[in-house]
This record gives C-alpha cells, sequence and structure tokens, in this order.
C-alpha cells in the first residue's frame, strides 16, 4: 500500500548528470523550459565553479531556445554569483517543496507548470517540489556526496525510495 503512494517522490525520468539530459528527451518529455537546482546539479556543494561540460551544456540548451532558470534554497549570497557567472536568472531561497520560488520562475519564462521540468539532484526537494508544482521531473545523481550530517540522513532516507522506484523503472 505505501508503495502506491511513492509516486510523488518518483522523477518523471532520471539521468546520470545534467550534461546527459538532450533536447530529444525534452522533446520526448514534452519539456520547453527547465529550471535548474545548483548544488550537485550544476557544481559540487558550495562550489563557485560550474562543473566540467555544464557550461556548453547551457549554451546548446540557449542555442535551441530552451528558457532556463536556476531556483535554489540556497541564499542570495550563494545563488547570485553562480547564476550571473552562468548568464541565469535566478529564484534564491526557493523553498523547495514549496511551489512559491518554482511558481515564480514558471512566471518569468512565460510557461506553464506541465512544460517544464525540473531538474536536481534531491528527492525531498527537488523532485518532490517540481511534482507537487505538477511539473516533470528530471533526477540527477548527485555530483558528490556530502559529509554533513543533515546531508548524510536524507541521503539515507533518500535510497529507500529509490530503490522503490528503480524497482517500478524495471517492471
Amino acid at each position: 500500500m505505501a508503495e502506491d503512494n511513492m509516486p510523488i517522490f518518483y522523477p518523471t525520468i532520471d539521468v546520470r548528470g545534467v550534461c546527459d539530459i538532450t533536447l530529444e528527451l525534452l522533446g520526448r518529455l514534452g519539456v520547453r523550459a527547465l529550471i535548474l537546482d545548483v548544488d550537485n546539479t550544476l557544481t559540487t556543494h558550495d562550489n563557485p565553479v560550474p562543473s566540467q561540460g555544464v557550461r556548453e551544456w547551457l549554451a546548446k540548451m540557449r542555442q535551441a531556445g530552451i528558457p532556463m532558470m536556476i531556483v535554489s534554497n540556497n541564499h542570495y549570497e550563494r545563488v547570485k554569483p553562480f547564476a550571473q557567472l552562468l548568464g541565469l536568472p535566478f529564484v534564491e531561497d526557493g523553498r523547495k517543496p514549496l511551489s512559491s520560488g518554482m511558481s515564480r520562475a514558471a512566471q518569468s519564462m512565460g510557461v506553464s507548470p506541465r512544460e517544464i521540468a525540473v531538474v536536481g539532484d534531491q528527492i525531498f526537494t527537488d523532485i518532490l517540489g517540481g511534482n507537487l508544482f505538477g511539473a516533470k521531473t528530471i533526477l540527477v545523481q548527485p555530483i558528490e556526496l556530502e559529509d554533513k550530517p543533515f546531508f548524510k540522513c536524507k541521503r539515507f532516507l533518500e535510497k529507500g525510495v529509490l530503490r522503490r522506484y528503480q524497482r517500478r523503472k524495471t517492471r
């Protein structure tokens, strides 16, 4: 019975990293815009520099006319310089899994939730939030596992959800 309630925690699709998200994949999903997480999605935690390949991937998405916006639970001081470095608009203190930050991003990009994919590495913020918002969700593997107790606990809880998701996916 509990498993029937789990899909809200399941991504629409999962990929290894953001650079594995292709225009073809977005087309198949009916996605016209992306909401992107920062830490462990575009770079490692608290790193001011994007991970290898991210700038090229962003350029490819821009060239195809895909609007993109960062929505992060991080504060302005963390998000603004990173977003500016990548030339992306942003919402800081996005309060994921609540929808307020994603709603602001959708309005700013001029698209409806069903045309958006929320991309992130965390089940209980990015995926849950995107699903509650009515968007598609793309789970990426975290670039690097965090060593802080709070994150370790969240990752431990995510493991059970991911096991059930993988079982369902292979059926």
